[in-house]
């Protein structure tokens, strides 16, 4: 596993090397920090980029090939970065002395025997710094991220492509959404806000 997972690594980046894009650089470079970061940890930049350039490939103005490739290779490169993040400081930044950290360390054992007992599963659910805190071995940490970030690259930039402009108004739609909830939770905190303290005051007034 590891073996294939590094052999298909090094034949994306001989590919790329040796490989004139189609396409202007920049958009690939843009697609490649975005990548990175959200598989370092940062949420929210990689899936829209990816689903827009394989938008971009489907209209001949990007090679879907060279999207799929640039969207793997750095996000395996930004799961190794927030796994070193998290193996080299995550776990002392966690349980250092302040607010809560009974809690936290409480957490972070919990985490450590979840890791322990259901490794590659854990691996696949949580950001990549979450399994440098619980120090999974690169054995096991390096394989995984590859092959799920060549799924993630694959599924999201071939479907894209496959789909068309209908996968990027599915997005949208599904972001305008998830706005409109947010504002109406919010709306509705608010208001239970505005009731609880009419009723509290109620209550001093009756005293």
């Amino acid at each position: 596993m590891i073996r294939a997972a590094a052999a298909l690594w090094i034949l994306a980046l001989l590919h790329l090397h040796v490989h004139h894009f189609h396409g202007p650089p920049f958009d690939y470079g843009a697609l490649a920090l975005a990548c990175a970061a959200s598989w370092i940890g940062v949420p929210g930049p990689g899936e829209p980029v990816l689903i827009y350039a394989g938008v971009l490939a489907a209209r001949h103005k990007l090679d879907i090939v060279e999207v799929v490739l640039v969207a793997w290779v750095a996000a395996t490169a930004g799961g190794v970065i927030g796994w070193m993040i998290g193996l080299k400081g995550g776990r002392t930044v966690v349980v250092a002395p302040g607010p809560f950290q009974p809690f936290r360390i409480g957490a972070v054992r919990r985490g450590d025997q979840i890791f322990k007992r259901y490794a590659v599963m854990a691996v696949l659910m949580t950001p990549s710094w979450i399994a440098g805190i619980h120090k999974v071995r690169g054995s096991i940490y390096h394989p995984t991220n590859a092959l799920s970030a060549l799924a993630w690259a694959a599924g999201l930039g071939f479907g894209a492509y496959l789909i068309g402009p209908a996968v990027l108004d599915f997005f949208t739609d599904v972001g305008l959404i998830t706005g409109i909830v947010t504002v109406v939770v919010i709306a509705g905190l608010v208001v239970l806000e505005i009731v609880w303290h009419r009723r509290r005051r109620r209550r001093r007034e009756l005293r």
